[in-house]
């Protein structure tokens, strides 16, 4: 009877085949054609979710502190375009008066398409759990006003340690006579509470997303992996849009919509491949790493 090796250990030991089976894996599985569905619908549903939220959240948080916040935040997710977001933001919340009932639920439709793609970009990456088990129909219907809610509750926290973070960026200490300010150790903490809250969102979306019972351990494997990788891609965009990039001389105001989109595009490729990473850990724990993914067909 064959022994098999602990999966951190194989992964360890053949970490260049691991990840070489991974993008095998991602390449059967149609990834970038799934993720061009879930930036498509996430375009569609970022400006209604953010608008629900703001609103909500404006009525016990200073809306411009709110606004700062949500925008230092957004440079995670749309590197180098988040002015033009909180610009619209900061409109639609001078004029509320105008969001009546048909609105509301308008926008809480669209900011459930992106969780629903999500939901089944998911279940093709893990499909040896949806063979196995099947989420009920109303489970999946309230998931994503569920994780709104969540996410609203998330962004309320964070608006209040900033907050916390930026007073103590203007406060100074005094050693050894000498006169030190804290907007340094203020700026190392705001940033890593961004990449905190980005594992943290990541490794949620990864244990409720796909179907069956995902482990813990497996979740934030592929939540540091999918950061670390978004981590350094979105530095290189802020470069490029900042030095290279003549894309509003070519699109002129389609720009902003152009690189949003393609900046989400980026964001859900490695959100997906994350959780690749995350299907082949669990099949080299199952023992089955030398049987060859099947590929997702369209047809």
């Amino acid at each position: 009877m064959r022994t098999i090796a602990h999966p951190a250990r194989q992964v360890l030991q053949h970490p260049g085949a691991f990840a070489a089976q991974t993008l095998k894996a991602f390449r059967a599985n149609q990834g970038l054609l799934l993720a061009g569905a879930v930036a498509y619908y996430a375009l569609l549903s970022i400006v209604p979710l953010l608008i629900l939220i703001v609103i909500a959240l404006s009525n016990v948080i200073e809306p411009s502190e709110l606004l700062d916040t949500l925008g230092r935040y957004l440079e995670w997710l749309v590197p180098g375009q988040s002015k033009p977001v909180i610009d619209e933001l900061a409109h639609f919340l001078a004029h509320r008066e105008v969001l009546g009932w048909a609105l509301t639920v308008t926008m809480l439709f669209f900011s459930s398409l992106a969780f629903t793609v999500l939901e089944n970009a998911m279940s093709v990456i893990f499909v040896h759990r949806v063979a196995i088990r099947r989420r009920r129909f109303l489970v999946s219907a309230l998931l994503p006003y569920c994780y709104i809610l969540c996410l609203g509750l998330g962004l309320f926290v964070v608006t209040l340690v900033a907050g916390s973070l930026q007073a103590i960026g203007a406060e100074s200490v005094n050693l050894f006579g000498s006169r030190w300010s804290l907007g340094g150790v203020s700026g190392a903490l705001l940033y890593l509470l961004g990449i905190g809250g980005e594992i943290f969102v990541l490794t949620s979306l990864y244990l409720v997303m796909p179907v069956g019972r995902p482990s813990l351990g497996h979740a934030l494997i592929g939540a540091v992996a999918a950061a670390l990788l978004w981590e350094i891609t979105r530095h290189v965009l802020v470069w490029y849009f900042a030095t290279l990039s003549r894309v509003g001389v070519v699109y002129g105001s389609f720009a902003t919509a152009i690189v949003v989109l393609l900046s989400l595009e980026i964001a859900a490729t490695l959100l997906l491949l994350g959780a690749q990473v995350i299907a082949e850990y669990e099949r080299l724990g199952r023992g089955d790493h030398d049987a060859p993914s099947k590929p997702f067909r369209t047809d």
